[in-house]
């Protein structure tokens, strides 16, 4: 590991100022990504910049009756929080279901949305692999690509995005705050993320040296009736094959509203809009769910070796409204 400097920075204004011009500096929450990557040399930082004791730690209720999510609230705080389990369940399960309890306590939120890839080239310095080196090609194109992306991947990376969370924060419309030498900024989670075109390296449309300080997530009434559903290759902590973040508000036997997100299949949280679009104003019945899911999996363009995840997702999409749907009826 290479050595490294460390500081503590006790605001917002002199966290940024800290890592302001600074390329190898980096900001430092519960290090459960970042300090593994630090082992592997795949992240090499000269400063570690501590936010943990920034006064970023609280879930508050919005202006607008949403709620906001402060940077530094810690996964599990967010997943026990009564208003997040009332009004977002599917967020809490999410939460619940991405890591293990020691984890859980350390992780972050803004964290948690900076995640890098468990792509086994990705972590193996020794390896080609173009979101770490630029340039150096893509070895799980014809290599172990089983747990790869079949939706939004390109020729330069097939990688996906391991965070549970984000699904479920991008299935209702959170917006990410942050803050930069220039002053504050935000942008809705659904475009905080690149897609990979030919550019992996390059994740999120963060600025350079840019402080993630909270996440905002609106008012959505159909969120109260909301599920998250990850499917992992074992019961244990485990990362996702595949994952689904659903909501459902129905009214008169028709979906009146309805919010998909899948994870584990993309290069980030993917929005599934087309299945939304098919599915607004429609019968609620697991053929229209089945018709939805197809409409959002045409796009996708497996390998030979991770087919499977588009009849898992079908699947999981059918299952999910379906139990939603018979939740509304009661």
């Amino acid at each position: 590991m290479r050595e490294f400097g460390y500081r503590r920075a006790h605001d917002v204004t002199g966290a940024v100022a800290l890592l302001d011009g600074d390329p190898d500096a980096r900001f430092l929450g519960g290090g459960t990504n970042l300090v593994d990557l630090m082992k592997t040399g795949v992240e090499r930082p000269g400063l570690l910049v501590d936010v943990r004791e920034l006064p970023l730690d609280r879930v508050e209720a919005a202006a607008d009756g949403g709620l906001r999510i402060g940077a530094t609230v810690t996964n599990s705080d967010l997943a026990a929080h009564p208003e997040v389990r009332r009004r977002y369940p599917a967020l809490a399960q999410a939460v619940l279901a991405g890591a293990s309890g020691q984890l859980r306590n350390m992780a972050t939120v803004g964290g948690n949305l900076l995640q890098r890839t468990r792509c086994g080239y990705f972590a193996d310095v020794s390896s080609p692999c173009n979101k770490r080196a630029p340039g150096s090609g893509c070895p799980a194109l014809t290599g172990e690509h089983r747990n790869h992306a079949v939706l939004g991947a390109s020729d330069h990376c097939v990688a996906t995005h391991p965070s549970d969370m984000a699904v479920a924060l991008t299935a209702f419309d959170a917006v990410v705050s942050y803050e930069t030498a220039d002053g504050p900024g935000e942008v809705p989670l659904a475009d905080f993320y690149l897609p990979v075109g030919d550019t992996p390296h390059r994740e999120t449309v963060l600025p350079p040296g840019a402080l993630i300080t909270g996440v905002t997530l609106p008012p959505a009434p159909a969120a109260a009736n909301s599920r998250y559903r990850k499917v992992r290759e074992r019961a244990s902590y485990a990362f996702a094959i595949g994952s689904v973040a659903a909501a459902l508000d129905v009214r008169d036997g028709l979906v009146h509203d309805v919010r998909l997100a899948f994870g584990a299949v993309a290069s980030r949280p993917w929005r599934a809009r087309a299945a939304e679009n098919a599915l607004t104003g429609t019968p609620a019945h697991a053929e229209n769910f089945a018709a939805a899911a197809d409409a959002e999996l045409a796009a996708a363009r497996p390998l030979p070796d991770n087919g499977y995840k588009v009849t898992l997702m079908r699947n999981l999409v059918v299952a999910v409204l379906s139990e939603l749907a018979e939740e509304a009826a009661r």
